[in-house]
């Protein structure tokens, strides 16, 4: 690899891409934000999560639906699919086409329009596409295929409530400091809405043990020691365990600012007694997806490079390089590349919490909660 820290690299990002800006490291390193929020994403649909997955939904509080808080990525229950053909006129495919066409085949009377485009007449495709909300689901679409003639759509249905939240945080540090000074209160809102997310709480006891309770139906509780808990809930068919579990995932990365997973400092402390599972994207990860698909990519993801590029010029027309937006294109070819190295990509994470787990322990736990009978059990 051409640079050996992620300083190097992002001081390379403002040279190459952002030397029109007042301050270029800084804008380089929001950008680097971008995108850990990119390779998680793009992780999850390596596993399979692409019809599960909502981008920025409103979670609400468990015991407390006054309070909601938009998270970087939900999974949700899926209770119907279907497929639908497009006609390609060259046009942006509509909600408004796509509930036209699913409205021949099962009634739709009790959904609302979203005004989303699932693709634009500029080939940005809109992540995780909600067309249309009921009281109690969600409508969205993905390409099942891209044709010349006509399209082939998945229309899937989720339920509101999810089983799983992903959220990234990075924080970087400027130069001359050694802590970026928006650190600990990244890692507390982030601690605040894994804390309040799930039934599963977390409990102290006085010799520092952590504990899990968690209240059935007649509001009797249960306790446990946490690992233990959380294991017997996701493993289990008891309803009143499952039906408010949100299983929390924290993804975190710094070059320095929250340290490594054998040297944490207060910030990453917090964090990995919050949620369920903190993961840590390691600088050696994150400079090799940069390297290889934005500063040295080779010809198959060149698109990758530009998609980025064009997002960031002094005279960008729009963003197609985010969770939300991304040229079409690039996501094939970043498709391709998670698909291809997608044992290298997991080894990029360092697991913080839980103790002695690994990654694959995270995808057959998420797998596990997706295949219970959610219909049943809410």
């Amino acid at each position: 690899m051409s640079y050996d820290s992620v300083d190097k690299l992002q001081n390379a990002l403002g040279e190459q891409v952002f030397h029109y800006t007042q301050d270029k490291k800084k804008a380089a390193g929001r950008a680097l934000g971008t995108m850990i929020e990119i390779i998680t994403y793009y992780l999850l649909k390596t596993w399979g999560f692409n019809n599960s997955t909502s981008i920025e939904r409103g979670l609400v509080e468990y015991g407390n639906e006054d309070i909601s808080h938009n998270v970087e990525y939900s999974l949700h229950p899926i209770i119907n699919e279907y497929e639908i053909s497009i006609v390609n006129d060259g046009n942006s495919i509509t909600s408004t086409k796509i509930l036209k066409e699913l409205g021949k085949k099962v009634s739709i009377s009790e959904f609302e329009k979203k005004t989303n485009n699932l693709i634009d007449k500029h080939k940005v495709l809109r992540n995780a596409c909600t067309i249309a909300e009921s009281n109690d689901t969600f409508l969205l679409t993905s390409f099942k295929s891209y044709g010349e003639i006509e399209h082939k759509l998945h229309v899937f249905e989720q339920l509101q409530k999810p089983y799983a939240m992903f959220e990234c945080k990075r924080v970087g540090v400027e130069e001359g400091t050694l802590k970026g000074p928006q650190t600990i209160e990244k890692a507390k809102q982030g601690a605040y809405v894994a804390r309040a997310a799930s039934s599963l709480q977390k409990i102290r006891t006085d010799n520092g043990e952590k504990y899990g309770i968690i209240y059935r139906s007649n509001n009797e509780p249960y306790i446990k020691p946490y690992s233990e808990l959380m294991e017997e809930i996701i493993y289990s068919n008891d309803s009143d365990l499952l039906k408010k579990f949100i299983l929390t995932v924290g993804v975190v990365s710094n070059h320095g600012n929250w340290f490594t997973a054998e040297n944490q400092n207060k910030e990453l402390k917090v964090l990995a007694q919050s949620y369920d599972w903190l993961i840590f994207l390691t600088d050696f990860g994150l400079a090799q997806f940069i390297d290889e698909l934005i500063l040295n990519p080779t010809f198959e993801f060149k698109c990758v490079q530009d998609a980025f590029k064009n997002s960031y010029t002094s005279d960008k027309k729009r963003n197609v390089f985010t969770k939300v937006k991304m040229d079409f294109d690039s996501d094939n070819a970043l498709l391709k590349y998670f698909a291809d190295n997608q044992r290298k990509i997991e080894n990029w994470f360092n697991i913080i919490a839980p103790d002695f787990k690994t990654i694959d322990d995270l995808k057959s736990e998420i797998i596990e909660l997706r295949s219970k009978n959610w219909r049943e059990i809410l």
